[in-house]
């Protein structure tokens, strides 16, 4: 079966978001490009990676002799996008990544492809399921640096880790199992 691409070069926006309370929150990976949008659903950690993998990347490409892509340092301000998601329609749940970088664009590059379906290893399994969705995005490196910002953010902001046991704490309370020690 051909792999649907939803593809998104030189995109408006694009942002990682969560719909829910902290402990129950959904994240969403959201692109726009014009009247094009594109929401995919991740896991915490999946988003985490991305944002840690994003300023390794930047920060890498910044050092070499005399920049030659001109990553910004920080976040330019000008790029900082704190808006909430728009209209979240899912298109897939996230199974893997990958993030790489076309120098003759000077642009990142992340893919995101949907987590197989069960069905299918289940017919094919001696062959690793292929993805029927991916979503690609190349953005300059500005908008990279300022996605992986905000992106930090947003898994920063979910429940408070306890000190004692470094679980989260609920809103509700705390058994902390910590204090057993």
């Amino acid at each position: 079966m051909p792999t649907t691409v939803h593809e998104f070069n030189w995109p408006d926006r694009i942002v990682i978001g969560t719909i829910g309370r902290p402990g129950e929150r959904t994240f969403y990976l959201q692109a726009r490009a014009g009247a094009q949008l594109a929401s995919i659903t991740l896991e915490k950690q999946h988003a985490a990676l991305v944002a840690e993998m994003f300023d390794e990347m930047l920060d890498e490409l910044s050092t070499l002799d005399g920049n030659p892509h001109s990553v910004p340092a920080h976040t330019p301000v000008e790029l900082v996008d704190n808006e909430p998601l728009e209209e979240v329609v899912e298109l897939f749940r996230v199974g893997s990544m990958n993030l790489g970088w076309d120098p003759t664009m000077s642009q990142v590059v992340l893919e995101a492809y949907a987590f197989p379906d069960a069905d299918v290893e289940e017919e094919l399994p001696q062959q690793e399921p292929e993805s029927e969705e991916l979503l690609r995005v190349r953005m300059p490196v500005g908008m990279a640096r300022a996605f992986a910002k905000r992106t930090q953010e947003v898994v920063a902001a979910g429940r408070p880790i306890c000190a004692n046991c470094g679980h989260p704490i609920d809103p509700d309370g705390h058994t902390c199992s910590g204090s057993e020690l």
